[in-house]
């Protein structure tokens, strides 16, 4: 097999003959189930032949040899028939849970709201012989296919609401190798999205594994949750296309639905690294599992009170965040006040422009935290356009060697960053001038003067935020409103 690009566009153009399947979204979708089900059975083939009381989680009939293998086999409406009827019906019912049948839960935990959109079972057949020609055995293919999976995630792009959770890879990346974990130590993305942190992470700490033990402490070192369906699927096929047998602390499920108070000590992780969704607002009765003075609806505050209290003491965390939270008042302010107390904020870096697009117009921060010790002056640094270049776009993304310049200045933690130097890019900023500025973090570059942006996209991008967070607002002096109402007098 050596054209899978061509393998995966033949299968979309098949898709596209079919009356049920609407849309890029659906396709991946479609594409992604049946993915993830050859995918395991190759995974499964290596079990069995290196451990002999190995045991699939999936019924006979229902494994990828037995039903989808065969080229001649079943077509038409019978297998449309069996497809919606038997194997989803038995996938989705799998017995067991993380603990006594890790593997069956994945299964289960990847079809729970997974869907065959296809409505004609011999294009269905089409599809699945041309899977079928993908050698997931084969090392080099496999490792190709690593490349083709990001193509995948790329052309999700245009299906809409992609940039919920697609973070480039340079960034991530970058964020990885600042962070630096280590072999031993939790690894967690609480909005974990179809993956890239968390392969970053396996990647990074994989440099580190030199035998089969440190390689099953690696295996139970990463962790994630996902809310939605489509990304979860990616992100588990993702992971176990990057040596990860069982991603079964992968879970499907809203991670701030769960109260703060419910996370024992045991619980806590060494490393967070994520994208939180931000612009979005959560479910009535969400906030209620959070201290009643950082209660708000708004999902990316959400996650940053949930990031600081998942933390061990000492543990490190990066993510991203726009700007509004940087500046916001109100429940923002008690919610950066209470991180600089307790982590030490070290560094913010300030991407440019169109990083996100074409998601997004929102200027966006990279920031860096360790737990444990208060914070006592904040870095920055502004990360620049390459020259001649004007803003980044689907083509043309961000780069991980645009990183270089920040990686040569970064220094360490250990020594308090003692090695840092202010330049046209860099610049410190004491926790008594963020107090004095009411905690606002959006602190300019004191090296250049003040830009004004008339790009309308960006400007628009701004209307919305603003307009998001009066809602927000709103919906905060509703709730205040009606409490009053509702106490005895």
């Amino acid at each position: 097999m050596s054209n899978l690009s061509s393998v995966i566009k033949s299968i979309q153009d098949v898709m596209r003959q079919d009356s049920g399947v609407d849309g890029d979204a659906q396709r991946i979708s479609q594409l992604t189930w049946l993915l993830f089900l050859k995918v395991f059975d190759a995974l499964e083939e290596e079990m069995e032949l290196t451990r002999d009381s190995y045991q699939s989680p999936i019924p006979e009939a229902m494994r990828w040899r037995n039903w989808a293998a065969d080229a001649e086999g079943i077509t038409g409406d019978t297998l449309l028939a069996f497809v919606n009827n038997e194997l989803f019906t038995a996938l989705k019912n799998l017995s067991g849970d993380a603990q006594r049948n890790p593997r069956g839960y994945v299964v289960r935990g990847v079809f729970e709201d997974a869907y065959n959109y296809m409505k004609s079972g011999h294009l269905l057949r089409q599809v699945i012989n041309k899977l079928n020609a993908i050698d997931f055995n084969r090392q080099a293919e496999r490792h190709q296919f690593n490349d083709l999976y990001e193509k995948i995630l790329k052309d999700l792009q245009s299906a809409g609401n992609a940039g919920e959770f697609y973070t480039p890879r340079a960034v991530t990346q970058f964020m990885v190798d600042m962070v630096n974990p280590q072999l031993g130590e939790k690894v967690l993305d609480p909005a974990t999205g179809t993956g890239g942190f968390l392969v970053c992470a396996i990647e990074h700490m994989r440099k580190q594994v030199n035998n089969t033990e440190q390689e099953a402490v690696l295996q139970s070192c990463i962790g994630g949750v996902e809310k939605k369906q489509l990304p979860h699927m990616l992100c588990v096929t993702n992971l176990m296309l990057h040596g990860i047998e069982v991603p079964s602390q992968v879970v499907h499920g809203n991670t701030l639905a769960r109260p703060l108070r419910d996370y024992t000590p045991a619980e806590r992780v060494d490393v967070v690294l994520t994208n939180p969704p931000f612009g979005g607002v959560e479910e009535p009765g969400i906030e209620q599992g959070y201290p009643s003075d950082v209660r708000t609806k708004e999902t990316a505050d959400l996650f940053l009170v949930l990031i600081k209290h998942i933390l061990k003491p000492g543990g490190r965390a990066a993510l991203v965040l726009p700007d509004g939270t940087l500046f916001g008042e109100g429940v923002k302010t008690r919610i950066k006040e209470q991180l600089l107390n307790e982590c030490k904020l070290h560094t913010i870096v300030r991407l440019p422009n169109g990083v996100f697009a074409p998601y997004t117009g929102i200027k966006t921060n990279l920031l860096f935290f360790t737990k444990g010790q208060p914070t006592t002056d904040v870095w920055y640094y502004e990360h620049p356009y390459l020259p001649g270049v004007k803003n980044y776009n689907k083509t043309k993304p961000i780069r991980i060697e645009e990183f270089d310049a920040e990686k040569a200045w970064w220094g360490t933690e250990a020594d308090g960053f003692a090695g840092r130097i202010e330049n046209e890019r860099a610049w410190k900023v004491s926790i008594d001038q963020i107090k004095a500025a009411n905690y606002n973090l959006d602190q300019k570059n004191p090296h250049v003067g003040e830009v004004q942006d008339h790009n309308p996209e960006h400007l628009l991008a701004d209307c919305q935020r603003l307009q998001g967070e009066a809602q927000a607002l709103r919906d905060q002096l509703r709730d205040i409103l009606a409490q009053s109402l509702a106490s005895p007098r």
